[in-house]
């Protein structure tokens, strides 16, 4: 079931760019630069309420797929900091560790040649 989800979620993401990227603005737009006249295809409007109906269709997939991925991948997780924050605490009683000796140390003189 995670794999279908993700498999529509990552198609919606590539159609909802490329939806975007064809509908028409108010600057230089792809769909004028591909076939030089977006309306010959849907006619003198038909494009633009084809065009916004299908970007939120699509974007209501994207959000919906989102949702979905977001709570199947919560189910049966508690929060990364739960777990962490009482296995880094040292106990009261316990004196830490030294990293290192001072006797494995190197004395700069001994560097020296």
């Amino acid at each position: 079931m995670h794999t279908l989800v993700s498999v529509i979620h990552v198609f919606a993401c590539i159609l909802l760019v490329l939806v975007v990227l064809v509908q028409s603005g108010k600057g230089a737009e792809i769909s004028t630069s591909l076939s030089g006249s977006s309306q010959t295809v849907f006619g003198s409007s038909g494009g633009a309420n084809f065009f916004t109906r299908f970007t939120s269709g699509t974007a209501a997939v994207f959000m919906v797929t989102s949702v979905v991925l977001t709570l199947m991948g919560s189910q049966g997780r508690k929060s990364l900091f739960e777990g962490s924050a009482t296995a880094s605490v040292p106990a009261q009683g316990a004196s830490p560790s030294p990293s290192a000796s001072p006797s494995s140390a190197v004395s700069p003189s001994a560097v020296k040649k």
